[in-house]
């Protein structure tokens, strides 16, 4: 049996100008979800299907916690994660 895995990630728009984070026990379909504007809110109203950052957890109320913590974070902060991470801002969908 595998271990569940749940994430946190960071989307944005084509031009990078919006940031959006999310939590998930499924990053792959989540994404999905996003792209396609399943889900009708701020990630459809803005195009915001790009994914740029993830971070993997086993336990799910760690993940929730650290989702809060980055989204309490300035933008400057998140760029500097997504920069870390993923210093040309590429798509990871397709690497997951």
């Amino acid at each position: 049996m595998t271990e569940k895995i749940y994430c946190v990630y960071i989307l944005t728009n084509k031009r990078h100008t919006v940031l959006y984070t999310g939590v998930t026990g499924n990053l792959k379909a989540r994404v999905y979800q996003h792209r396609e504007k399943l889900i009708s809110g701020f990630t459809a109203r803005y195009n915001v299907q790009k994914l740029v950052y993830y971070e993997a957890f086993t336990d799910p109320y760690t993940a929730i916690s650290r989702e809060k913590q980055i989204k309490a974070g300035s933008r400057k902060r998140k760029i500097g994660l997504i920069s870390a991470m993923n210093p040309q801002w590429q798509d990871l969908y397709d690497h997951i």
